[in-house]
């Protein structure tokens, strides 16, 4: 089931992609730039074939840039076995194929979609217990596939939403940049700046968004908030936006 597919972005893993973003999510993020994306009956079905059809279509553009296929959400690895039907396709087409992910799964029902994934863009939401309390679940699980990425050697792109007030501590960062340390897989750290552009749809669906107060981090914040997480040796990119 997919909720919408995007044919020419440029945000969601390196070169021009086809993003395919999945209907279904685990998450409750309070800041949901895609909250119509959450309940997972929803959204238009189709077949792996179907969408090979299609993205054979844009692949001379995802060649020419170095892009590819993401697999986005809502949180796609609920569809964990017909994402790896659809990648393993990818594969052999020679196209580069991207996972991306908040990482709240168990490793079991994600290892054979690891087998065709060439990046996985992992989404800390918070570094510490703070995550339930802004997504609706822990953060242990997204910690135990970060490892587990490590151990496979598979690229990752660490990103974060910059929130103030909320995941711009000092000690969270700093917490950050350890945990990232630790691992020799990552290829880049990215702060995405919050925004509120999914406000609209949340007063549309007749839901309450209750970070609608929360200001844009300033350019100074990011930067001090990449400042931080890289005096732990790790560099920060930061020429993306919040999804």
């Amino acid at each position: 089931r997919v909720h919408s597919i995007e044919t020419f972005g440029t945000v969601d893993g390196p070169g021009i992609r086809y993003i395919i973003f999945f209907q279904g999510c685990p998450l409750r993020c309070k800041y949901c730039h895609n909250r119509d994306t959450w309940k997972p009956n929803c959204g238009k079905e189709y077949t792996s074939d179907e969408l090979v059809q299609d993205i054979v279509k844009y692949q001379s553009y995802m060649q020419f840039s170095g892009g590819g296929v993401t697999a986005s959400g809502g949180e796609a690895t609920l569809q964990a076995d017909f994402v790896a039907e659809l990648f393993a396709k990818c594969k052999e087409l020679g196209i580069h194929t991207c996972l991306d992910t908040a990482g709240f799964v168990d490793i079991e029902k994600v290892d054979k979609l690891l087998d065709y994934t060439d990046l996985v863009l992992l989404d800390i939401k918070h570094i510490d217990d703070e995550a339930i309390n802004l997504t609706g679940v822990g953060i242990e699980k997204t910690i135990k596939l970060a490892k587990h990425l490590d151990e496979r050697n598979i690229p990752v792109w660490i990103r974060q939403v910059l929130i103030p007030g909320i995941t711009d501590d000092q000690a969270d960062l700093e917490k950050l940049g350890q945990f990232i340390s630790t691992l020799n897989n990552v290829d880049r750290v990215e702060f995405l700046p919050y925004h509120g552009m999914g406000i609209h749809k949340w007063e549309n669906m007749g839901f309450e968004y209750e970070l609608k107060d929360v200001q844009e981090p300033t350019a100074e914040e990011v930067k001090r908030a990449s400042d931080i997480v890289e005096s732990f040796g790790v560099e920060v990119h930061n020429n993306k936006v919040a999804k």
